[in-house]
C-alpha cells in the first residue's frame, strides 16, 4: 500500500525537525509497547532521506526498542497479575502469550531472540520473561542482538540499495522476518544440541 499524502507530510515534517532521531526513539519505544504500527514503516524513508545519519537512527531505534522492553520486562516481574493480565487481554495477545509460555520454557534465550525478529509481539517475550525471573542481563542481550539485526540489517540495505529497499519490505516483510528468525534458530539450536554433545 503506498505511502498516503497526510502520511508523506508527516514523514517530511519529521525529517525537517531538528529533534528527529530522538522523537524516532520515542516512536520505537512506542511501538514495542502499545504501537500496532511497525516502525519500519516510519524508519526506511527517514533512512533513505538520511543516509549520512543512516547507523544513528539506527542505534536510537535500538535503544527505544530496549527501554521499552525493559518496561515490559518490568511489568512481568513486578506487575503480571493486575497490569500484565489486562495488557495481554486489550491487546488480544492471550493465544499469543500461551503458545511463547511452552517454548520459552523450553528455549529461554533462543525463544526471546527468535521472537525479536520474529514479525510476533514482542510484548509477549517481554512479560514472560519478567515474570518468569529470567536473567534480565541474558533478557536484554537477546533483545539487543535480536533488534540489532532487524534494525542495523534494515540500515546496510538502504545504504546499498537505496529508496527502493521500502517497496522491497513491503513485498516481503513477513517472508524475511520468517527466514531470518528460522535461521537463528536452526543456529542457535545446533549451537545447544552440539554444546550438549560436548558436555
Amino acid at each position: 500500500m503506498p505511502t498516503t499524502d497526510r502520511t508523506q507530510r508527516w514523514l517530511e515534517r519529521l525529517n525537517r525537525s531538528r529533534h528527529m532521531p530522538w522523537l524516532l526513539g520515542v516512536l520505537s519505544f512506542l511501538e514495542t509497547i502499545i504501537l500496532p504500527v511497525p516502525i519500519e514503516l516510519i524508519l526506511i524513508p527517514l533512512m533513505a532521506a538520511n543516509r549520512e545519519r543512516l547507523w544513528r537512527l539506527a542505534t536510537v531505534t535500538t535503544a527505544g526498542c530496549l527501554l521499552a522492553s525493559l518496561l515490559g520486562y518490568g511489568v512481568g516481574m513486578v506487575l503480571y497479575q493486575s497490569l500484565g493480565t489486562w495488557f495481554i487481554e486489550a491487546m488480544g495477545m492471550q493465544n499469543a502469550y500461551q503458545g511463547f509460555q511452552g517454548f520459552f520454557d523450553q528455549y529461554g534465550f533462543i525463544a526471546i531472540l527468535t521472537l525479536g525478529i520474529l514479525p510476533i509481539p514482542f510484548q509477549v517475550a517481554m512479560i514472560t520473561a519478567g515474570l518468569s525471573g529470567y536473567p534480565i542481563a541474558l533478557f536484554v542481550l537477546a533483545a539487543l542482538i535480536a533488534r540489532g539485526i532487524r534494525y542495523y540489517g534494515l540500515a546496510w540495505l538502504v545504504w546499498r540499495f537505496g529508496p527502493k529497499v521500502e517497496e522491497q519490505w513491503r513485498r516481503h516483510a513477513v517472508t524475511t522476518s520468517l527466514v531470518a528468525g528460522g535461521a537463528v534458530l536452526s543456529v542457535a539450536l545446533g549451537m545447544q544440541w552440539l554444546a550438549g554433545r560436548v558436555m
